[in-house]
């Protein structure tokens, strides 16, 4: 009965040294943000030159991905009809087919969306300037 107790105890003193801890900030001068300070940080919007950047770099690196996966099925096939296994040499390059197929639609697919998001803000700053003009 005695040790019982005693585990009982330490075990809730743990646990009531460790709870008040999560109230705390985890570092000095980290105090707590007002929603707007967190959404103003968190809105910041790119500018069309950025955001057509952006896209382009989605496009290379689904590219690269996919160049890779099709590097490694057709390493993957070759060693298989090597070794003499013609079912796991196509399976592999198909692996490596399927892998770059969906690497660079999704990289393309992505920096689309994006460069199309660029080409919209800047004819919209564009039309913005029209405006302004025709009002002056």
């Amino acid at each position: 009965m005695r040790r019982e107790s005693g585990s009982v105890f330490i075990l809730i003193s743990l646990v009531g040294f460790v709870l008040p801890s999560y109230g705390r900030p985890l570092a000095w001068g980290q105090g707590l943000q007002t929603p707007q300070q967190a959404v103003s940080e968190n809105d910041k919007k790119k500018g069309p030159g950025k955001e057509m950047a952006q896209g382009g770099k989605d496009v290379g690196k689904g590219a690269a991905r996919g160049t890779k996966d099709l590097a490694v099925g057709t390493a993957g096939s070759a060693g298989n009809l090597v070794t003499g296994h013609p079912v796991g040499a196509a399976t592999s390059l198909g692996k490596g087919v399927g892998g770059f197929g969906k690497n660079v639609g999704v990289g393309a697919g992505k920096g689309s969306v994006k460069i199309g998001k660029g080409v919209g803000g800047g004819a919209r700053k564009l039309g913005q300037k029209i405006v302004r003009k025709k009002k002056e």
